[in-house]
């Protein structure tokens, strides 16, 4: 479980290779900041409470970047 945004991203977009984008972290968004998600509460059950606020935080991040 990565700990810090570059380890997080480098996960994200070297491991999985999936893009940062503006689309992919508005739907990554709406799921995470709905507590009431089946996905969400999986993630949650899996990584924990403090790694799910983390991954909203760094997906904020990038989104405050994009609009930079």
């Amino acid at each position: 479980i990565p700990h810090t945004f570059d380890e997080w991203k480098n996960c994200i977009v070297n491991d999985c290779k999936i893009e940062l984008t503006e689309a992919f972290t508005a739907r990554r968004l709406k799921v995470y900041e709905d507590r009431n998600n089946p996905e969400t509460r999986a993630f949650v059950k899996l990584y924990g409470q403090q790694h799910l606020e983390n991954v909203i935080r760094w997906l904020k991040r990038v989104q405050q970047a994009g609009a930079n």
